[in-house]
């Protein structure tokens, strides 16, 4: 997978659901914030033991760095976990676990069932997080920790403005310490122009680009 700028993830700490029901058979789709294929292996081993008479407890992972995973959990091959997975590389998403489990119904669905039912449930929690306001945007971001006099602060504020970034963190002591956060590869700019209002001196700290909401 290329290098991404940015990706769209469920806010911590909460889930989003979705259910849907095809000749009685219960899909229901649980999309939760991950940030390792550990942390997905926890969440799925979660869901299994919540769903513990379920027949199918269907699997899917993607992370920020490119990794993701699948399994169709005993249904046929392919009518699980890859629909799933599609449902989350479509909307952009990373550092996300879906599972969806599914309570047989008692009626065959055929591989095309399997595979709408599975993509649709994926596709209800989605929904869910959409309009709940639970989906958050990751930019990678640098961030700039600077030290500066009183006298230059409220200057210095005006060029992380300019510069497209925003100051995170002020702290007052016989300086001012200033923590900014700008989107990767704009903190260039800031650190030329403060260098050039502090006459040339060097008061910039560079920290290498994370993931993060700017």
């Amino acid at each position: 997978m290329a290098t991404r700028s940015s990706y769209r993830t469920l806010a911590v700490g909460v889930e989003a659901t979705g259910e849907v029901v095809d000749r009685r058979s219960r899909f229901i789709a649980q999309l939760r914030h991950v940030t390792s294929e550990r942390d997905a292996g926890e969440f799925v081993a979660e869901v299994r033991a919540r769903h513990h008479d379920a027949r199918h407890n269907v699997p899917a992972w993607i992370l920020a760095d490119g990794r993701e995973r699948c399994s169709d959990d005993g249904e046929p091959q392919r009518t699980g976990g890859t629909p799933v997975l599609e449902v989350l590389r479509g909307a952009g998403l990373a550092d996300v676990c879906c599972v969806v489990t599914r309570y047989f119904g008692g009626t065959l669905l055929g591989p095309g069932g399997l595979a709408r039912a599975y993509a649709a449930a994926a596709q209800a929690a989605l929904a869910t997080a959409e309009a709940d306001g639970l989906l958050v945007t990751m930019t990678q971001v640098t961030r700039v920790t600077c030290v500066i006099p009183y006298g230059a602060y409220g200057r210095a504020e005006r060029l992380v403005a300019d510069c497209g970034g925003r100051v995170q963190d002020s702290i007052f002591a016989q300086d001012v310490q200033l923590t900014c956060a700008f989107p990767a590869g704009d903190e260039g700019r800031f650190v030329s122009a403060l260098s050039e209002l502090m006459a040339g001196e060097d008061v910039c700290l560079v920290s290498e680009p994370t993931f993060s909401e700017l």
